[in-house]
């Protein structure tokens, strides 16, 4: 008895690791899925010339309404980062995302949620491991095309353009106050250690394998030269 039951604790130990690095596999899977089908819509897409200039893009997929707060959202997601002095974009690193009123425009109780970060400054504070969109960023709903050409000002100034897609429909979204906080479980999930997300980022970490078919859109769909 005294066997079994050491077996069955040591069986539970091992599964628990094991879920959750297949949840955040999967996770990372449905990011990239969100990203292929949003850019293959040639009218409704994210333009390239943005992805182009981005520093860092963060998509989250699926995220939830809260139970509090008329269109209150929470999830998880990636960041990646240009790589600095290298070609593409870096390993990802994990997010968690609360609060806002994310995807409220468009409705739905699952929002799809993309943000392009466009400035240094923005991907600096994108990578502390707690960001408020709004109090820490400038933040505007990006435009939707082929090109950005119909940009406002408030979007040609602000560090962070963001998109929502929700019941199939997909549009810029003005995302304030939602907060982005790094998922070091997550990463402990992917890179077998709980590592900071701007170690990850600015450290040349290598993606794991579960990163490759995200990587490969980011490089399709934008200039492959570093900033």
């Amino acid at each position: 008895m005294r066997l079994m039951m050491a077996t069955m604790v040591a069986a539970a130990c091992v599964a628990t690791p094991l879920r959750a690095q297949d949840d955040a596999t999967k996770r990372l899977d449905d990011a990239a899925t969100v990203f292929s089908e949003v850019m293959q819509s040639p009218d409704k897409a994210i333009p390239r010339d943005l992805l182009t200039k981005a520093h860092c893009i963060a998509i989250a997929p699926g995220l939830k309404t809260a139970a509090l707060g008329v269109g209150a959202k929470y999830g998880k997601g990636y960041l990646s980062c240009r790589s600095k002095g290298a070609v593409g974009w870096s390993a990802p690193g994990a997010i968690r995302i609360e609060g806002g009123s994310v995807g409220f425009q468009i409705g739905g109780s699952s929002t799809d949620l993309i943000m392009l970060v466009m400035s240094e400054q923005g991907a600096d504070k994108l990578l502390a491991s707690q960001f408020t969109v709004g109090a820490q960023g400038s933040a505007a709903a990006g435009p939707v095309g082929r090109t950005a050409t119909a940009q406002t000002d408030a979007q040609l100034r602000a560090d962070i353009l963001s998109w929502s897609r929700a019941k199939g429909l997909f549009a810029g979204v003005a995302l304030e106050g939602a907060t982005l906080r790094q998922d070091l479980d997550d990463n402990a999930a992917l890179y077998g250690q709980k590592l900071e997300n701007r170690d990850i980022v600015t450290k040349g970490v290598r993606p794991p394998a579960a990163a490759a078919k995200l990587i490969t859109l980011l490089n399709r769909y934008s200039a492959l030269e570093s900033k």
